[in-house]
């Protein structure tokens, strides 16, 4: 690990006077996987919106491999990439007009040529000529993987990267990430419900609740911190509002 190339400070997103995202600061190095992690409605979704440039902060800063997001999105696009199975892709478009469309709108060389090998790393050959909307969910999930690579990316966004997919294909797909990290440096934001996978996959973890980071580490330090067996468990007390001392929100 070396580099930030994400850098967050003081990032606030509010929402007709909810205040969705408040005020957290963090940074992802290159070659680094990160975890974001929290109960629905802590405030992941609209954080990586933000990073994405999709939504516009009412506060703070964000740069992504130097760039300013805000001010000029278009210049970081090129090396970023993001893949959730919440985001469809084109459902009349096949697999193979999909991967060619996003290989062109990322600016990458031979088009047509990078989609046929991202298709044959992630196992879609034989669904290369299917329209994603007859794919399971399951398949339309490594079809979005298989977008979100399509550039050879330096960041990378995950949200459930592995959702819908069975055990054995889940796993495969972890052992793909981890090899293409360590083949490039590319630096890994992970939003994930499946703490099996965050312990596998993170170097660190950002725990948010209610807007907020309220805790971060490796995921054997907080396992460790909290006095539990696993992350799911250090999850569950996190969104339950108990710190690691075992007192709850309410009575701190």
């Amino acid at each position: 690990m070396s580099e930030a190339v994400v850098q967050v400070a003081d990032l606030t997103k509010q929402f007709d006077g909810v205040q969705a995202v408040d005020g957290i600061s963090f940074d992802v190095s290159a070659g680094e996987t990160v975890a974001l992690l929290g109960a629905n409605g802590a405030g992941k979704t609209s954080t990586l919106a933000m990073l994405l440039g999709l939504l516009l902060p009412t506060a703070g800063t964000i740069r992504v491999l130097g760039i300013d997001v805000v001010r000029e999105r278009e210049r970081a696009l090129a090396r970023v990439n993001f893949s959730s199975p919440y985001v469809e892709l084109p459902r009349r478009l096949t697999v193979m007009q999909n991967l060619h469309v996003f290989a062109k709108l990322y600016g990458v060389a031979r088009p047509r040529e990078r989609a046929r090998a991202i298709a044959a790393d992630l196992d879609l050959e034989a669904l290369l000529r299917r329209r994603v909307g007859s794919l399971s969910s399951g398949q339309k999930t490594r079809v979005a993987l298989a977008k979100a690579l399509i550039n050879a990316p330096d960041v990378l966004f995950l949200d459930e990267p592995t959702a819908s997919l069975d055990p054995d294909t889940g796993d495969w797909v972890r052992g793909y990430l981890e090899a293409y990290q360590h083949r490039t440096g590319c630096a890994i934001l992970l939003a994930s419900h499946n703490m099996g996978e965050v312990e596998r996959l993170c170097h660190r973890v950002l725990m948010m609740r209610k807007g907020r980071i309220v805790d971060e580490g490796t995921p054997q330090a907080l396992i460790t911190r909290y006095g539990r067996a696993t992350m799911e468990e250090v999850f569950l007390d996190v969104a339950r509002g108990r710190g690691h001392d075992g007192t709850t929100e309410a009575a701190q």
